[in-house]
């Protein structure tokens, strides 16, 4: 029997896409995995691998026997701009096909992500596991896990509440690990966290300029309504690219004729836009199934927002997020407090904070939250409800809505010291209008 254990850097063969799905099939029956309870057939499950592949923070490992895939698992990193976890890993999505245990088979597969975790520079390795999965429990110990915490309500399967264990284990040698227990950070006074060494400061913002389109044209609405439009360029990819040139590392795309259609609208504006720059565009507005997500990460779009769907179709979501790792953020915009849907036109009863803490659930890679009030006002963010947010989320979450002045951004970049979940800015009128330029704007966030 001759076992490996690997890491995924490429696309994986036909054959062994087969065996992986074939395995992962295996262990859902066996008692769920990935967040499956059921096989959600091959398909899925090859988008599901193929879209790890193009997550930065994510490493894919496959465990062989006799060079058939019966196993695998994940390594994940924090965001970038969770600078303090930066030296840890959470280890995720470990299986081995129940046709393939009790030979010792887990345990090399768990080694050998442990040096890759190793390799990546990660000193802290984490993972959770069901209290019913005593064999994986188990393995965790032997190989020096420490168990630190149990989650009551963990899951629910068959009508039944699971809870789950949460394990962590050291990987610094020796003399550094002394070093790292020695300084555990203890509470004040104020019962707040106190670290024997400076923290650090927040690594920066993202800017997202938008380009906002309505009938082919980029505008900016004021408060979601369309018929308070102001038309800024008949040419949104020169727009794209003026912002490209002037350091933008990412762009916002919002189909408005799509938000309220229900579909994509201004197709070929969009097409031009991502053919125009090599910057990583997130569109949304009108995609609410699985064909217009897959359209148009094809078309080479990086990231899909999806909003109203996420109220009305949250298994859409789950399904996306699982098929597409990386690639579905959620869009939720607020009047006061109350998700709103539909372009904006329909106002639920749903608080905005629920609705991020489910998406969070379903695997939405970021948050991006808009208080329609402000949205196109200028009169600045709504920093209270983004920081309540991101303090109760462990995904980021990118301000919008209301930017006006340079102020607005650098009172954003204050919050996020604190908060460090918040990730970025979406920046519209305020740019278009030349209230703020793109240059200052990006000094500002960069140096949070």
């Amino acid at each position: 029997m001759t076992v490996v254990c690997e890491r995924v850097v490429s696309s994986l063969s036909p054959d062994d896409m087969e065996a992986l799905c074939e395995a992962v099939t295996a262990g859902i029956l066996d008692g769920g995995g990935f967040g499956w309870l059921q096989p959600p057939g091959n398909q899925a499950l090859e988008r599901y691998f193929e879209g790890l592949l193009l997550v930065q923070e994510r490493s894919l490992y496959v465990l062989r026997e006799d060079g058939i895939i019966c196993g695998a698992g994940q390594l994940v990193r924090p965001p970038s701009s969770y600078e303090a976890h930066a030296a840890t890993v959470n280890l995720t999505g470990f299986f081995v096909a129940p046709y393939a245990r009790g030979r010792g088979l887990g345990r090399a597969l768990i080694q050998a992500m442990i040096q890759g975790a190793k390799a990546m520079g990660s000193k802290v390795i984490n993972c959770d596991v069901r209290e019913t999965h005593a064999a994986a429990i188990g393995l965790f110990r032997s190989l020096g896990f420490e168990h630190w915490g149990t989650h009551p309500y963990y899951a629910r399967i068959g009508g039944q509440t699971v809870r789950g264990l949460f394990f962590s284990k050291l990987l610094a040698g020796e003399h550094e690990a002394a070093r790292w227990q020695s300084s555990i950070a203890a509470p004040d006074a104020g019962g707040a966290p106190v670290s024997s060494e400076t923290t650090k400061g927040h690594q920066g913002l993202m800017l997202y300029p938008a380009i906002d389109l309505k009938d082919g044209a980029c505008v900016r609405l004021r408060r979601g309504e369309m018929e308070d439009a102001t038309h800024y360029s008949d040419d949104p990819a020169a727009q794209a690219k003026l912002f490209e040139e002037a350091g933008c590392r990412h762009l916002h795309v919002v189909d408005l004729n799509g938000a309220f259609a229900g579909k994509s609208t201004n197709v070929p504006a969009i097409e031009s836009i991502v053919k125009a720059t090599g910057l990583p565009v997130q569109l949304g507005g009108g995609i609410r199934d699985m064909a217009a997500i897959e359209r148009w990460l094809e078309a080479g779009v990086s990231r899909i927002i999806l909003g109203s769907v996420a109220v009305k179709d949250p298994e859409l979501v789950r399904q996306a997020a699982r098929a597409f790792p990386g690639q579905i953020v959620a869009g939720i915009d607020a009047r006061q407090g109350r998700v709103a849907t539909e372009g904006w036109a329909e106002v639920s009863e749903l608080e905005a904070n629920d609705l991020a803490l489910r998406m969070e659930d379903a695997g939405v890679a970021a948050i991006i939250f808009t208080e329609i009030t402000r949205d196109g006002m200028l009169a600045g963010l709504d920093l209270e409800q983004t920081a309540d947010m991101a303090r109760r989320l462990s995904i980021p979450v990118i301000a919008s809505g209301g930017v006006g002045t340079l102020d607005h951004l650098r009172d954003l970049r204050t919050i996020a010291r604190d908060v460090p979940g918040i990730s970025g800015a979406i920046v519209g009128r305020a740019l278009y209008d030349g209230r703020i330029s793109l240059k200052d704007a990006l000094d500002v966030l960069g140096s949070c």
